[in-house]
């Protein structure tokens, strides 16, 4: 196990002995966490700079620190229930056609329910927009010339930003619809800017006309809660929502363009390093094994949305999703499933 260290090596010229401090603490108890011998982690200490019979001596003390004991007793419990979600992640995989991410139509409320919400499996559903105007009248186009001079929120700065998704609120900006249509049709493909489910646009009367061009709803959702739970998306090709998982299911219908959406089992978040709230640093497009070495063999389902097709987020699974072009889609999350939870808390680690 390879060990990391709190403080560089003292230069050599200047040795010093170097006072185990509550920073040295918490190595030592990380380390032993992680499974490392005490022998190597002596050397290492050693060779920063510590004495070595008091680094021994604390070492050994650690074994008896009541904090370090209920941390490996947490450890053992975390372990445990990670080795369920695996166990029950290999029965998901053996079960036919288990990478493919099925698109359908005429699917019963029954069946929707079982197979797929208690199922927890993502779906395309072929037919829900099937009358919508949107598919018709929705456009960038259509967007500036009938809401050019309604401002709306936007992300923008995105690409100078790592975590641009995390810090959404940092890259707020405000402008008028029809200039970012133009910017969105002159800009080329890119992630910087993106009119994204945060900026709530529908809850607002100016834009409040987009509702009515969605048409029926399917049954196993709630017509009087749709402004209040709906967004629109629209943005350049180019533009990626970062692997995440959210709290609720929702249904996100494409309008214009295209999006590729990835998937992975909430069962596989052991594998994921997510230690920031909802979000993973893991990119799939480029993933990096030598630092997200838990990543090898995960597996990831993969689908390509087109105009008129919705597709179904299940309860906690993880996607990224990116736009192959200019793309115009709406999402929905006014599920009415009776007794089935549509939403559920989670524990922010």
């Amino acid at each position: 196990m390879k060990l990391t260290s709190p403080a560089p090596k003292p230069d050599n010229l200047a040795r010093q002995v170097l006072p185990i401090d509550v920073n040295w603490q918490q190595w030592i108890a990380d380390n032993r966490l992680r499974h490392c011998t005490p022998q190597s982690m002596l050397k290492t200490m050693c060779d920063a700079g510590l004495d070595p019979s008091q680094s021994e001596a604390a070492i050994a003390a650690m074994e008896h620190n009541p904090g370090y004991l209920a941390a490996k007793r947490v450890l053992q419990q975390k372990a445990k229930l990670e080795s369920i979600m695996a166990n029950q992640q290999k029965l998901w995989e053996a079960a036919p056609n288990y990478s493919h991410v099925e698109k359908r139509s005429r699917v019963s409320r029954d069946e929707f329910i079982q197979r797929y919400v208690i199922g927890c499996r993502p779906v395309v559903l072929l037919d829900v927009a099937h009358d919508w105007p949107a598919l018709k009248r929705w456009s960038p186009q259509d967007l500036a010339a009938r809401f050019g001079q309604v401002e709306v929120e936007i992300q923008a700065g995105r690409s100078s930003d790592a975590a641009y998704e995390e810090n959404k609120l940092k890259h707020k900006q405000r402008m008028k619809l029809a200039a970012f249509v133009d910017q969105v049709l002159k800009g080329g493909d890119t992630n910087d800017y993106y009119l994204t489910a945060n900026n709530e646009a529908l809850r607002r009367p100016e834009l409040a006309p987009l509702l009515q061009d969605i048409g029926s709803l399917p049954d196993l959702c709630d017509p009087a809660r749709l402004a209040y739970e709906s967004s629109i998306w629209f943005g350049p090709g180019g533009t990626v929502t970062p692997l995440h998982h959210d709290t609720t299911m929702l249904l996100h219908t494409q309008i214009t363009g295209r999006k590729r959406w990835r998937f992975i089992s909430p069962l596989q978040t052991p594998r994921l390093y997510n230690t920031n709230g909802v979000f993973s640093p893991i990119d799939l497009d480029a993933p990096d094994l030598t630092r997200f070495p838990l990543l090898q063999g995960v597996q990831v389902l993969e689908t390509v949305l087109n105009p008129g097709e919705t597709i179904f987020l299940p309860l906690a699974w993880w996607h990224q999703v990116k736009a192959l072009e200019v793309s115009l889609s709406f999402s929905f999350s006014n599920l009415s499933l009776g007794a089935v939870a549509g939403s559920y808390e989670y524990a922010d680690p």
